[in-house]
């Protein structure tokens, strides 16, 4: 790939990769940080609704106060990036219409801005990073094939779960290994009851949104990142909601196997989680039924086969995607994103829903997110977490059950709605 030999030479024209964040939380600034230390890239703009968050990231990155610009409107926005000035906006939207841009990291997490800010900027012919994986796993497909069409760059980041197992998942497949079983591990048991107001202290420590702490520990964030998983893949989850044994390192290719040979799976080619000590990694559990190729495995690793492990024992968040931001913008390449839908990510009742009610959105007080492969889902006309924020419940669901098309209307003018409806009357067409 060449990219640092790339960056350098970008560097040594003063041309460096200028960057957009749209999202300066605990992923936004991180990445600010780490597009810092990048020879070839910078921080141009940063977006957020809380404009003092980007302009105290800015201040955190050694930018004097007098270079930074604050400003919702477009001529304002374009002369500071002209004039090297940092640029700050209230404004998420301004970010794919800035020519001084040329790649914008979406990292709000929030379906509704995720949408907008992507398609904007495939219709700008920006590349855009998603650390938003809520967003792909909802209109990801159609977002994929507008930017394909139109010569423009959409991607989930490197760094982020998907990225890394859709790594090992290419690595195994170029090899000539059949995957089994691509999966995370998770450092916490799920929390089904997990709320923002039981995660305010443990949020408050670690520096996070107490909204995104309880979208881990109700395992909405683990089944959205698997789900992307199956969707850039092909794989489908075993079972609603995964399996997500505790299985310590020693023992995956002896539990993600399938049932005939002692293992959980009822089937080969799917995702899955478990909460003993892999987290933060990711691994493959492979088959290989090649005697020559199984002789080598053991000449190389010890291993006995024909199910084998490719561990990766970390995935470093927002610090990996300067690696995506590089490839999008230098190669045109994509590190991962929904190819199609071959698994949804629907909406449970996280208490009793009432007739009338209003829910919030993911990591809330109302539903949390259980995957499914999407023939099902589809089936039982689940709604998708990505468009049940702002929607209504029509009649009582009570905890623990779906939210169906039945009992449940989202929000159609919400824009990443309007773009699901889209992408649904196009899958299987178009798509």
């Amino acid at each position: 790939m060449e990219l640092v030999r790339k960056l350098r030479q970008r560097e040594a024209d003063g041309n460096p990769i200028r960057v957009g964040i749209v999202g300066c939380g605990q992923m936004g600034s991180g990445l600010a940080h780490a597009i810092r230390n990048v020879t070839g890239m910078s921080v141009a703009a940063i977006a957020d609704i809380e404009a003092q968050r980007a302009v105290d990231a800015f201040d955190s990155l050694g930018r004097p106060a007098d270079e930074i610009v604050v400003t919702d409107r477009l001529g304002a926005a374009q002369d500071a990036l002209r004039q090297g000035r940092a640029l700050v906006t209230p404004d998420a939207m301004l970010m794919p219409r800035l020519e001084g841009l040329e790649v914008n990291v979406e990292a709000t997490g929030v379906p509704e801005v995720g949408a907008a800010v992507a398609w904007s900027s495939i219709m700008n012919r920006k590349p855009v990073v998603m650390l938003n994986v809520e967003t792909d796993v909802t209109v990801g497909p159609i977002l994929n094939h507008l930017a394909r069409r139109s010569g423009s760059v959409y991607t989930v980041a490197s760094g982020d779960e998907p990225g890394v197992c859709k790594m090992l998942y290419e690595q195994a497949v170029v090899m000539g290994f059949e995957v089994v079983c691509l999966g995370k591990g998770k450092n916490n048991p799920i929390n089904l009851a997990a709320t923002p107001e039981s995660c305010a202290e443990e949020a408050a420590a670690k520096g996070m949104n107490p909204k995104m702490l309880a979208s881990f520990q109700d395992g909405t964030k683990t089944m959205v990142e698997m789900a992307a998983v199956c969707n850039a893949t092909g794989l489908v989850p075993d079972v609603p909601g995964m399996h997500g044994p505790k299985v310590e390192l020693e023992d995956l290719a002896r539990t993600f196997i399938p049932r005939e040979d002692g293992g959980i799976l009822a089937r080969r080619g799917v995702v899955d989680f478990s909460t003993g000590r892999i987290a933060p990694g990711v691994f493959a559990v492979v088959y290989s039924g090649d005697e020559r190729v199984r002789k080598d495995m053991k000449f190389i690793t010890g291993a006995e086969g024909p199910y084998y492990v490719q561990l990766r024992p970390y995935h470093l968040c927002d610090l990996e995607t300067p690696q995506s931001v590089a490839e999008a913008v230098l190669l045109g390449e994509v590190t991962v994103c929904s190819e199609t839908l071959n698994a949804e990510v629907v909406a449970v009742a996280k208490r009793d829903l009432k007739a009338g009610e209003a829910v919030g959105g993911i990591g809330g007080t109302d539903f949390y997110g259980r995957i499914y492969a999407y023939a099902e889902a589809r089936e039982l006309g689940g709604v998708p977490v990505g468009i049940a924020a702002g929607g209504t419940v029509q009649r009582g669901v009570p905890r623990g059950e779906l939210l169906t098309e039945a009992n449940f209307a989202p929000d159609e003018g919400a824009f990443v709605c309007r773009l699901r409806r889209m992408q649904d009357a196009l899958m299987g067409v178009a798509l």
